[in-house]
């Protein structure tokens, strides 16, 4: 089963800039002393990593990297070398140096949850980039502690164009997520994913990760502590895993048991929506956006809450997961008659469900439909559940239900669940589920829609669509 609302971008080498007509008596401003110091003290760490077909040779993606202290191992983001670890058989890949020169890389250790990989290459590193770290299990050395407005340096290779550093500030920390980034005011464009991000006396303070579309130089890093986890599991000379898959698989399912507990440590808030009342989730990982069409020349008005996580973990290019949404739509008849509504909404129910039957990351969706009543409301409600070809015990939701107790009004309410297991899956849905009902009031208690404590997005947000989510404002920077 494919949804029209599934997350759409996949992390792709593409950035959008904006830029005014340059003057011809204008030259572009020198780098910070400060800055071209540190360029030249890390150039020889600094690398360029890129993924490619083994048929043909061909280039894939690109992404940056840098060698840790005097060791063989470098730090990457997991999406620039994501295809590596899923298909092996397909892709390999290859670093090329400040210098020109270049080699093979071997994959080691992934974490997909926050973003990270690293790599062994046959040359070590002269020692710039440190991240002190102990073996796993034991207490790990005092990293280093960031300001407010502190300046950063972000090193990579933008656009695939050449090595270069850009300047930016330290903006405190994003917790939109179930993990937290660092937010970086400064560029970080295609091509710098997996580069380092140090301060001015050259200290890694993360590693650039992603940039906001929608934003200006508003761009983030995953902070040091992880680096220094991930590579307390690592050593130089380490035997890699013959098959990623389960590892990932694992931490997958880690992730969405936190990211079930953390949704359902307490009820779902209930909103009214003309005469009755659905189940959001407003949190610091999801966010609710109303909108309302009411239009004297319709001949029907539409009210509409969408909420949405702004998180999601990249897998492949072809599959983004741990992710929620929930939709809820309310039409009301003016002018139509019963026959016309009623096809109104039958056309808003149909069409939210597609096929997958040649996907090669899920399974055909399994569906269940049925008529129910509970609490003051009865419901068409359509359950599907997907499975991850390559990941057990992972599965994607969907339950659509729609009012059937009102020949005026009709209530649509969708619930999609990307990356749970069964259990997790199947908690949500009923929790979901029981949050809706209808009011015992009159027509004339009804407040106006959308409730005065959603935003309201200027966006048309008719359609169910998660147009409001991490996938769609940020952008990896591979």
């Amino acid at each position: 089963m494919s949804f029209s609302y599934r997350l759409l971008t996949h992390a792709i080498a593409l950035a959008v800039s904006l830029s005014l007509p340059a003057l011809a008596e204008t030259t572009p401003p020198l780098p910070s002393s400060a800055a071209q110091q540190l360029y030249a003290s890390a150039q020889q760490d600094l690398l360029q990593l890129r993924v490619l077909l083994k048929n043909g040779n061909s280039q894939s993606s690109v992404g940056s990297g840098f060698l840790i202290g005097n060791s063989n191992l470098v730090v990457t983001n997991f999406h620039v070398i994501s295809q590596i670890a899923l298909e092996p058989e397909t892709y390999f890949g290859e670093y090329k140096d400040t210098s020109g020169e270049s080699g093979a890389i071997e994959l080691l250790a992934v974490d997909v949850l926050h973003d990270l990989a690293v790599v062994r290459i046959a040359r070590n590193g002269s020692g710039f980039f440190k991240v002190p770290h102990a073996v796993a299990g034991s207490e790990q050395p005092a990293l280093v502690k960031l300001n407010q407005g502190q300046h950063l340096y972000s090193l990579g290779n933008p656009l695939d164009l050449g090595f270069t550093i850009s300047e930016g500030t330290y903006n405190g920390i994003s917790a939109r997520g179930f993990s937290d980034q660092l937010m970086f005011t400064g560029p970080v464009n295609a091509g710098m994913s997996g580069g380092p991000n140090v301060t001015a006396d050259g200290q890694v303070a993360g590693v650039n990760v992603a940039h906001r579309r929608d934003g200006e130089l508003v761009s983030f890093l995953v902070p040091v502590r992880y680096v220094q986890a991930l590579l307390a599991r690592v050593t130089g000379d380490m035997k890699p895993p013959t098959d990623f898959k389960p590892l990932i698989g694992e931490q997958l399912l880690e992730h969405q048991a936190v990211m079930v507990d953390k949704l359902l440590e307490k009820p779902f808030s209930i909103k009214d929506l003309g005469p009755y009342r659905v189940p959001v989730r407003e949190s610091e990982q999801v966010r609710c956006w109303g909108n309302t069409d009411s239009s004297a020349k319709k001949a029907y008005t539409i009210a509409s809450i969408n909420c949405s996580m702004e998180s999601a973990i990249f897998v492949s290019g072809e599959m983004q997961t741990g992710h929620i949404s929930m939709h809820h739509k309310y039409a009301h008849n003016k002018k139509l008659n019963t026959m016309q509504f009623a096809q109104l909404a039958t056309n808003m129910f149909n069409g939210q469900v597609f096929s997958t039957a040649k996907s090669e990351t899920i399974t055909p969706a399994s569906c269940t439909e049925d008529f129910i009543k509970h609490n003051n409301i009865s419901l068409r409600a359509l359950v599907c559940a997907e499975a991850y070809h390559k990941f057990k015990e992972l599965y994607d939701f969907t339950l659509i239900t729609a009012s059937t107790d009102d020949s005026e009004k009709s209530l649509q309410s969708m619930i999609n669940i990307q990356g749970v297991s069964y259990s997790n899956g199947m908690k949500l849905i009923s929790q979901f589920l029981q949050g809706i009902d209808r009011t015992a009031k009159t027509d004339n208690e009804i407040k106006p829609v959308p409730d005065d404590t959603i935003k309201i997005d200027e966006s048309d947000t008719t359609n169910i669509d998660s147009t409001k989510n991490k996938s769609d404002t940020m952008e990896a920077a591979q």
